[in-house]
């Protein structure tokens, strides 16, 4: 609100406050910086809901050979389409959050509920909303990377190990070729009792560079802590590279991993199916931080970094109010992306590998998101003089 002031006025920076209303401004400033975080929050869950409900239907697809290859039904392909979404939630998350808070504060700019904000003297209000905001999207990823992951991966994997091991059971017929994946043939003599296999034999034809042939008297499907394993009696390994030569291995007993001959899932990371507090109580019970743990836990924190350090990259480039015409500006959410494509460039090619290699690139993004911020709040900047009296 401008006030005019004729000759011999006097401004003053003083309101009256109306009846009833918080002359303190901390109950205000509260309320608004609620208010923002639920605009924010609401522009994020909607686009996050699109982009999980597209990606979903992506992993569907890409798990259609459950279907048809595997003889599954389609509730096995929903189920385990539905356990890799946490881990591609924390893959996209943090960009979904980037790009919420850009709309959000795009909103504001267009409706000049920005620039009333700015004028009003209302800032702290907004970076306390955008505080609040990055705060609680960085704890809801910091629980999926570092808890609801490690068990879906667990699921998935015991999920997919139970599908390979009922697809072998179920293709195997005695004395008959059997396709039980494109590439992979098996043939049995014969079934025992106890569910054990005479005269296994399997050829492995997937690789075009590496031919495998697996001979061996029996074979016998079990399970162990890693999963279900082929366990093979006296046979051999056949190897037959691309350009004709041959070898093989002859053994009592070789235990294959069943996943090896269905391609039902890949091997299976220990580190990758035990939550964070599991990690630390190894680590301490060992007495020694391996390098495989510690990047672990840092990739995992390190994503909860991603989205602090994306939310003040975004509070920096559009928190303010211009007058810029907006059909000349690169959008904001493209902006956002190549931003964390480059921040995911510097965490993985361009900086030397270590154990923390997902957290200096959201460090770097974070403070130099940071300075200019700084800058653009004009901290530094001296405060401007009251003016002498006529």
């Amino acid at each position: 609100m401008l006030f005019a002031a004729g000759a011999g006025d006097e401004f003053s920076s003083r309101r009256t406050p109306a009846d009833g209303a918080d002359t303190s401004g901390r109950g205000q400033v509260t309320r608004l910086s609620i208010y923002l975080a639920r605009v924010f929050a609401a522009e994020t869950a909607a686009l996050f809901a699109v982009a999980a409900f597209l990606l979903y239907l992506i992993q569907c697809l890409r798990s259609f050979s459950v279907v048809s290859v595997k003889g599954q039904d389609v509730f096995t392909l929903l189920g385990q389409a539905l356990l890799t979404m946490p881990t591609l939630g924390v893959v996209f998350l943090y960009v979904c959050a980037g790009i919420g808070l850009a709309r959000g504060l795009r909103a504001l700019q267009a409706s000049q509920e920005l620039h009333i904000i700015h004028a009003s003297r209302r800032l702290p209000a907004l970076l306390g909303a955008i505080g609040l905001f990055a705060g609680g999207w960085a704890l809801v990823v910091l629980l999926l990377a570092n808890f609801v992951e490690p068990a879906t991966n667990r699921q998935f994997n015991d999920w997919a190990a139970s599908v390979a091991a009922d697809l072998v059971s179920r293709t195997l017929t005695p004395n008959r070729f059997a396709e039980v994946v494109p590439g992979v043939t098996m043939l049995i003599g014969d079934r025992g009792t106890e569910g054990e296999l005479t005269d296994f034999f399997a050829d492995d034809n997937r690789n075009p560079a590496m031919r495998r042939t697996y001979v061996a008297r029996t074979a016998t499907v079990a399970a162990d802590e890693q999963g279900y394993v082929l366990q093979l009696r006296d046979g051999a390994i056949q190897h037959m590279s691309a350009d004709n030569r041959f070898s093989e291995v002859a053994f009592a007993r070789y235990d294959m991993a069943l996943e090896r001959l269905t391609g039902a899932a890949e091997a299976r990371e220990g580190l990758g199916e035990m939550n964070s507090i599991e990690l630390v109580r190894r680590a301490l019970a060992g007495g020694s931080w391996d390098r495989d743990t510690i990047r672990q836990l840092a990739r995992r924190l390190g994503e909860g970094l991603r989205v602090i350090a994306i939310c003040l990259f975004v509070a920096a480039i559009a928190a303010f109010p211009h007058g810029r015409r907006t059909a000349r500006e690169v959008p904001l959410e493209i902006v956002v992306l190549a931003t964390a494509f480059v921040e995911r460039g510097l965490s993985s090619m361009l900086l030397p590998p270590t154990p923390y290699d997902p957290i200096p690139g959201a460090l770097l993004l974070a403070l130099a998101s940071m300075a200019v911020l700084l800058v653009r709040l004009r901290l530094f900047a001296p405060r401007p003089g009251r003016a002498a009296p006529a």
